[in-house]
């Protein structure tokens, strides 16, 4: 039995600004990109590869405040992580008329690199995020924190997508090594639940030093080398 529409997956919100104008030229931009514009599938396979390849994952990315978890922030950024960068590709999908919403799991990393474990005191991620698309009457999830030049460099799979099968990190690296874990679904929701994943980052995160500066150089060491 179909599901039925929920008008919420294609509606703006405050953090899912899909009528926002950066939104837009984003959306536009990359739609143009795909094999067929005037399917759904085709257009959610170009918007996932716009938006891994198109901003660097950056774990140390701090937000200065809500508003720098807003769709229409993040398509200005050049640089971000999984949560922002879901918030994007969900907004650009809804704008395109493709029904969307933010999925969040937490994941172990086992590839983490010293530093940023260290930073995290853990290599728990919580509150991992990534895309729901519901395309031809079932829910495809997309995670499209991981673009294609640092899966190179540190020898990580990189997702791909096709629209018709689900897109999640990878149990394993390339060597064979243990690499993503998924140990918890918290699941879907329309909007993005700021105020519980700050709250659980607070409790989680106490070693978390948001006065500490990574230079550049640093910024993509989120695996081990």
């Amino acid at each position: 039995m179909t599901e039925p529409l929920d008008p919420a997956w294609l509606a703006p919100t405050w953090f899912i600004d899909s009528d926002s104008d950066e939104v837009a030229e984003f959306a536009a931009t990359a739609r143009a990109t795909a094999a067929d514009d005037n399917d759904h599938t085709d257009v959610a396979v170009a918007l996932f590869y716009a938006v891994r390849d198109g901003f660097r994952y950056d774990p140390y990315v701090r937000a200065e405040g809500p508003e720098d978890y807003r769709a229409s922030s993040v398509a200005g950024t050049a640089a971000n992580w999984c949560t922002p960068k879901s918030v994007l590709l969900t907004a650009a999908a809804r704008h395109c008329g493709i029904p969307a919403r933010l999925g969040f799991a937490d994941v172990r990393n086992h590839l983490s690199s010293e530093k940023l474990a260290a930073k995290m005191g853990t290599d728990l991620f919580i509150w991992h995020g990534y895309t729901e698309f519901l395309l031809d009457g079932t829910w495809r999830k997309a995670s499209s924190a991981f673009n294609i030049e640092m899966c190179e460099r540190f020898g990580v799979k990189a997702l791909d997508f096709d629209g018709t099968t689900d897109s999640l990190m990878h149990p394993f690296d390339e060597a064979g090594a243990r690499h993503m874990e998924y140990v918890n679904q918290r699941g879907s929701f329309n909007d993005l639940p700021l105020g519980e994943i700050q709250a659980d980052f607070d409790r989680v995160y106490v070693d978390w030093n948001s006065d500490d500066v990574v230079d550049g150089a640093d910024q993509d060491m989120a695996f081990q080398e």
